[in-house]
């Protein structure tokens, strides 16, 4: 039996929606006009949902809050990420309801914004998303 070939570039990891909201803003606008919750992320990209669709293509900005671990301080501020990306796929079924999507990272916002992702994907936090 083979086993499927993994294209992935970098390893993906889960993340409990309700404790992981997202916001997302198109470039041009100065306003977040997207909030929902993230699915799982990686230091390539991150799989969410909000309300209504973004087409693929769009250059956004994205707000990440990663969930708090026990006994970690509730300053929302040390678990934000922030980062600029672009949609790249959208899975919009004509079902009612959130629509769930995907982003690329193509930089992160402030210094330190990678590391923060990183050291809370490496601390095991996480389950590996298949």
């Amino acid at each position: 039996m083979k086993m499927p070939i993994n294209r992935r570039r970098f390893e993906r990891f889960e993340l409990p929606p309700m404790y992981s909201s997202i916001r997302i803003r198109p470039l041009w606008s100065e306003r977040y006009t997207h909030e929902g919750h993230a699915y799982d992320v990686s230091e390539g990209g991150v799989r969410f949902e909000t309300d209504d669709a973004i087409a693929p293509g769009t250059p956004v900005a994205i707000e990440l809050l990663l969930p708090r671990a026990p006994g970690e301080s509730d300053d929302e501020r040390e678990r934000k990420v922030y980062a600029f990306g672009n949609i790249i796929w959208v899975n919009d079924e004509d079902i009612p309801g959130p629509t769930r999507m995907a982003a690329v990272f193509t930089r992160f916002v402030r210094a330190g914004d990678r590391e923060r992702l990183m050291s809370q994907l490496v601390a095991n936090r996480y389950r590996r998303a298949a």
